[in-house]
């Protein structure tokens, strides 16, 4: 695999990437596999608002999803967790350097082939973009940004989950619930 970037057990791991990168399920698996707590930010967006992402949109308008993401991960004061953020997380400044501060940014590099395999409900899914923007537009505009943020960034192809698991566990040194 290259590189290891050990992460300290008492990090959080931050999973970004985009809308059909596997963050919420190759985290459930990784925190599983690590003795790690779980959190998926959309949901927690959606827990606070009693509405799902798309309603958010639908009632408002993409800004205001952004800006209740921002405040939702800035509110986030965890330890040891594995965090699934939303896939627009990384247009907040504020909210990944509050992220980065206590944990280790992966960027789950996804191939814009598979994500589109992978969305089949762009229209309804809560992405917090413009109306009229493509999902290759999407791509392009926010992988740049992923990139940025990413303390390490995982080919992930077009693997399995269980596969990008076991490449991010090695990745980040990491054994069955504890560090290397």
């Amino acid at each position: 695999m290259g590189l290891v970037l050990p992460v300290p057990n008492d990090k959080n791991i931050v999973l970004l990437g985009m809308p059909g990168a596997g963050k919420s399920t190759v985290g459930v698996l990784l925190a599983k596999r690590t003795a790690r707590g779980f959190v998926d930010t959309d949901v927690l967006i959606e827990v606070r608002e009693s509405l799902l992402l798309q309603e958010i949109i639908e009632r408002s308008d993409y800004l205001n999803l952004r800006r209740i993401e921002q405040e939702v991960l800035l509110d986030l004061n965890i330890t040891r967790y594995v965090v699934a953020t939303g896939g627009s997380a990384a247009y907040s400044d504020a909210a990944m350097k509050h992220l980065k501060r206590n944990g280790v940014i992966v960027f789950l590099d996804v191939p814009f082939n598979t994500v589109e395999r992978r969305i089949h409900n762009f229209e309804t899914r809560g992405i917090a973009c413009p109306r009229d923007m493509s999902l290759r537009l999407i791509y392009e505009e926010r992988r740049p940004l992923y990139k940025k943020w990413a303390d390490l960034e995982l080919d992930c192809g077009d693997k399995q989950h269980d596969q990008v698991v076991a490449d991010l566990m090695q990745a980040l040194g990491l054994h069955h619930g504890r560090t290397g």
